[in-house]
């Protein structure tokens, strides 16, 4: 099924339109981009579920969104992490030394992290293999009657397995 995200949002029963690729290194073979259609008055987390439904991953650890797309995540002026809302930043700082602020996903509606096509942020799941993904909206669409969202309405590649199947042998 494919989608063509408009410019403007329709009035009551807009949805956006996000363009999601993992960020090449050696475990993936090629361009891997899916796009996911949302709703904005959902969370933050319900995009990360909807990321690592469409790129056939076990959504079984950690995440955060960041507006600085190079490596250096934690000095980003924006940063959205599911540890926030799991409450073990007690003696955490979270405020970077930018003045950047640490806020959570459960309660953060997608709309107010991304206000406008062309917003970017990069998506980390897994801090310890730290599968990253660039997340741009590029537009928006109209919700169908009986759908569920967030849903997958296009898919360019195949996503390389969340975990490397080791050879014993090699161990």
């Amino acid at each position: 099924m494919t989608k063509t995200a408009q410019k403007t949002p329709a009035k009551d029963n807009a949805t956006l339109i996000f363009r999601v690729s993992i960020y090449e290194d050696w475990r993936t073979d090629c361009a891997c981009i899916r796009e996911i259609e949302i709703t904005p008055e959902k969370t933050l987390e319900k995009l990360a579920q909807g990321i690592i439904r469409a790129f056939d991953f076990d959504f079984d650890h950690a995440f955060g969104f960041y507006s600085s797309l190079e490596d250096y995540y934690n000095d980003a002026q924006e940063r959205y992490e599911l540890f926030v809302d799991m409450d073990v930043m007690d003696g955490v700082e979270t405020e970077n030394r930018h003045g950047g602020k640490l806020e959570g996903v459960m309660n953060t509606c997608i709309r107010d992290v991304f206000p406008t096509p062309g917003k970017q942020m990069q998506f980390i799941f897994d801090y310890g293999d730290e599968w990253r993904f660039l997340v741009e909206l590029t537009g928006y669409g109209n919700k169908t009657p009986g759908s569920r969202y967030p849903k997958t309405v296009r898919k360019t590649g195949v996503p390389p397995p969340q975990y490397a199947d080791y050879d014993e042998d090699e161990a």
